[in-house]
């Protein structure tokens, strides 16, 4: 059967694994050799970015960030370790999903919590903005592959949000990454679900039509 379906680019974060695959799969096998899990490097990584959070909710930010883009890597490196370990399963993709959900939504709730203490709350409601379109990118592309279909796509996906929100961190320019992110998070929500209504209005006109005797 014809794939009517609107084709999809591949994801920057699977260039990333492509381009950078001649040091990710060294340094991964090193962390399996000394008998580390994928699993132990999800969690090492969301523990690096709560510590990350805990500065940046003190106003530390050039130290939350630092802390979060050493920490976030590790995300890129046990997809890597299971896939050398010939042991990549549904579950270790459920626990990345959901921590990567937890790690972008600790930093975003330090900031909430540091611009309302400091009395800048149009920057904090802008950071909620931020954290509901990180959450809807995930939540359309999540919810669109239930129903069967694809929505791999966007402009601010979770790589390049880190790309953005850890340097500027680092450069104390917090109010800059929550608005970038708050604009173009949902932005990106808005592509995955045009995308998807497209896909879905592709597939009903291919459909043949049922009759009322078919019902």
């Amino acid at each position: 059967m014809e794939n009517l379906e609107p084709t999809s680019k591949i994801a920057f974060s699977d260039r990333l694994r492509i381009w950078f695959k001649w040091f990710l799969d060294p340094v991964a096998g090193f962390f399996n050799r000394i008998g580390l899990t994928p699993n132990t490097m999800t969690l090492m990584g969301l523990a690096g970015n709560f510590v990350a959070a805990y500065f940046v909710a003190t106003g530390r930010m050039s130290t939350g960030g630092l802390i979060m883009l050493i920490a976030t890597p590790f995300d890129a490196l046990d997809g890597t370790m299971a896939r050398l370990r010939g042991d990549a399963s549904d579950w270790g993709a459920f626990v990345d999903s959901v921590t990567d959900r937890y790690t972008e939504l600790a930093i975003l709730g330090a900031l909430a919590y540091h611009f309302s203490t400091t009395g800048d709350w149009l920057s904090s409601v802008v950071t909620f903005a931020a954290a509901a379109g990180t959450v809807l990118v995930s939540y359309v592309k999540a919810r669109a592959e239930a129903v069967g279909y694809s929505a791999k796509v966007g402009f601010l996906t979770r790589v390049e949000r880190y790309l953005v929100l850890g340097p500027l961190l680092l450069f104390n320019r917090p109010v800059w990454a929550v608005w970038f992110i708050a604009v173009f998070a949902n932005f990106t929500a808005l592509q995955r679900i045009f995308f998807v209504r497209k896909q879905a209005h592709a597939r009903k006109n291919a459909s043949p039509e049922i009759t009322e005797t078919q019902r």
